[in-house]
């Protein structure tokens, strides 16, 4: 059966959004060259070796699968995930190859792409999730930083090598309904002070999880209303998303639908990529508190490149999960729309671990609220867990054990941020420059160095509780003639023209 001409409408408001959102601001990167750090003041030169073992090695064949063939329908009143399912299965067990359906609209829920087998949504197919939440089999997972049962995601590639989604093709993750649910259970949360727990307990599907997995490819789809997460890649190595569009503010405000999540992951490329979405655009994460202490696992050796954001919270986003540590990552030719903030770096003193040699350059930003921001003690209301009286003596859920274990000795969770390189940026129209704050003089921020800046900003902002804090050839334009704030530094070098 066809669709309805609303969701005909929908899909046409959803082809303009991305068209207005991003026209003029999305660039293709054809080129692997490294920028030049040469401007970074340091003693050690920059080790930038790693850059060329990123990003997935294999893709599957090409030999085709036809998914219609094993009972698919273009018809969204039916659930064709069995069929498709079966179509995966197969052309997994003869050899690998990819998997296609003809052009139309599928329903689907959970689907689990295997080894060798790539996923093609081809120009002229739409897959829509199902609504229901039992389509999704509950599987051992991490979410926003803590290991627990969640539902499994629309498509997910898990504890496999070599294997892919791909095509021009839609998926509309149809994410209402969990967003819906999320808004109403948070009012009644926060009433009852748990407002640190319900983003687990809202349980919320994600549009493509990637777990364990090695040489996992994303290509060219577009993928939009997620429940929860666009893409996560979790515990993989060597994997790639290059050229999708992830679009999650259609028809609602989708709390926590991130763009990109990389989760304890290295190795990983993301490029060409165009994210509108209403949390972190590009976030890299690596566990919260002593469940990320205890799993340990960083987030390492990371190129984002060529990319574009629209709404969101940050182009490039380093925690809140920061237990297990974030370090080297390269962004560069970067295009912002929008977008709240540059680069946002946020921890909490329960998380511990480190944001350590992050390197940014060449971005073009319009009408962000900051251009850098910087905070060890975020959102204490989400960042700290702590049980009402009412609930003491009561058995609570496993996650709720989880997130009320206290870090044990308490300075195992503070966190360190160290050797923050951003460069040649252009902003215009922002609200602020910087807001950057250590905590006191044992818990700095060490070395920043910014260079090359030319920002146009109602107020520059401040900068606290720092060590080695360096500003380098930066214009500032402030409407308000305002002047940035400097307060308990150490080791600080300003050189800003303002105009």
């Amino acid at each position: 059966m066809n669709k309805s001409m609303n969701l005909l409408f929908k899909r046409f408001c959803f082809c303009m959004g991305i068209f207005i959102t991003f026209a003029g601001c999305t660039t293709k990167h054809d080129t692997t060259e490294i920028p030049s750090f040469d401007w970074i003041e340091s003693e050690q030169p920059i080790d930038f070796s790693w850059v060329q073992g990123v990003g997935a090695k294999s893709f599957p064949t090409q030999r085709i699968v036809n998914a219609n063939t094993f009972g698919a329908v273009n018809d969204t009143t039916i659930l064709s995930t069995q069929a498709i399912q079966t179509a995966i299965d197969e052309c997994h067990k003869t050899g690998g190859g990819t998997v296609t359906l003809k052009p139309g609209d599928y329903a689907t829920g959970a689907l689990f792409v295997k080894e060798g087998v790539n996923l093609e949504i081809s120009k002229g197919v739409t897959l829509y999730a199902s609504t229901d939440i039992l389509d999704y089999p509950e599987i051992r997972t991490r979410v926003a930083g803590i290991e627990m049962v969640w539902p499994s995601a629309v498509l997910n590639i898990i504890d496999t090598d070599n294997a892919a989604i791909s095509g021009e093709g839609l998926i509309d993750c149809r994410g209402e309904v969990f967003w819906n649910k999320y808004w109403q259970m948070r009012k009644e949360y926060e009433k009852e002070g748990l407002r640190w727990i319900i983003d687990y307990d809202c349980k919320r599907v994600r549009g493509i999880l990637i777990s364990n997995s090695t040489n996992a490819t994303l290509k060219s789809f577009t993928i939009m209303r997620t429940g929860f997460w666009g893409v996560q890649i979790l515990y993989s190595k060597n994997c790639t998303a290059d050229g999708i569009t992830v679009n999650n503010n259609i028809g609602g405000h989708g709390p926590s639908t991130d763009g990109i999540d990389i989760d304890s992951s290295s190795s990983i490329l993301i490029e060409n990529c165009s994210i509108d979405c209403n949390d972190d655009n590009i976030c890299l994460k690596a566990g919260r508190d002593a469940d990320g202490l205890r799993v340990n696992r960083p987030t390492e050796n990371i190129v984002v490149r060529g990319c574009s954001t629209g709404k969101g919270s940050g182009v490039i986003t380093c925690g809140s999960e920061t237990s297990g540590g974030i370090r080297n990552v390269l962004a560069y030719n970067l295009r912002a729309n929008k977008t709240p903030t540059v680069l946002l770096i946020k921890s909490a003193l329960t998380r511990g671990g480190f944001v350590e040699n992050i390197y940014m350059t060449d971005v073009i930003s319009d009408s962000a609220r900051r251009i850098v921001a910087a905070d060890i003690n975020w959102y204490p209301a989400y960042s700290y867990s702590k049980l009402p009286e009412k609930y003491e003596g009561q058995e609570v859920p496993e996650h709720w054990k989880t997130m009320l274990t206290p870090v044990e000795p308490k300075e195992k969770g503070y966190p360190q941020v160290r050797n923050i390189y951003l460069a040649n940026v252009k902003a215009t129209e922002a609200d602020l420059f910087i807001t950057a704050a250590g905590l006191n003089d044992s818990l700095r921020l060490h070395n920043f160095q910014l260079y090359n800046l030319d920002v146009q900003a109602k107020r520059a902002g401040n900068i606290t509780w720092s060590n080695g804090f360096i500003l380098k050839d930066i214009q500032l334009k402030t409407t308000e003639n305002d002047r940035l704030v400097s307060e308990n530094n150490t080791n600080m070098k300003i050189e800003i023209k303002y105009q």
